[in-house]
């Protein structure tokens, strides 16, 4: 079983729900601000950088890159192959070719996935329990992507025993 693969892709099955017609994250987006919605297909797993992701993916603005960071074998639970924890990153990636709004459209998507993992503390299936808390930080504006591009990063832990 790769734990880091199996991480990411149940936080982006989280993140991509149904709900309400839409995937959750837009259902959450919709009730914050008047923000374009986030695409199905710019929810991505894997840890690649915001150029490599625009060269090689068809992608939309916002775009939301799940991966672990980190997988810590801590043994909380002797004779157990695996009893520790992922350290997992959400960035969410907004671009848009003007300066003034581009840190609260970010604001909104960072937002409205914090909501999502505040609802979903607790089990989440094959090991893999959310306990809550995580880390927002947010990058500064360059240029790229539809002219500027900015990047909210969540960290969390998500304790695994397998």
């Amino acid at each position: 079983m790769n734990l880091a693969s199996t991480v990411a892709s149940t936080l982006s099955s989280i993140l991509t729900a149904p709900s309400n017609g839409d995937i959750q994250l837009n259902t959450i987006v919709a009730t914050l601000s008047p923000v374009a919605p986030v695409a199905l297909g710019s929810v991505v797993t894997g840890n690649a950088s915001a150029d490599l992701n625009e060269k090689s993916l068809i992608l939309s603005y916002p775009t939301v890159t799940i991966f672990c960071e980190k997988l810590s074998n801590t043994l909380k639970e002797k004779f157990r192959t695996f009893s520790g924890s992922a350290e997992t990153v959400i960035e969410v990636r907004q671009s848009q070719d003007q300066l003034e709004t581009i840190q609260a459209a970010l604001e909104t998507y960072v937002s409205a996935v914090c909501q999502i993992l505040d609802a979903s503390r607790g089990d989440w299936g094959n090991g893999m329990f959310y306990p809550g808390g995580y880390v927002v930080t947010f990058g500064p504006v360059k240029h790229g992507g539809k002219n500027f591009i900015q990047t909210g990063r969540i960290v969390l832990s998500v304790d695994l025993i397998v």
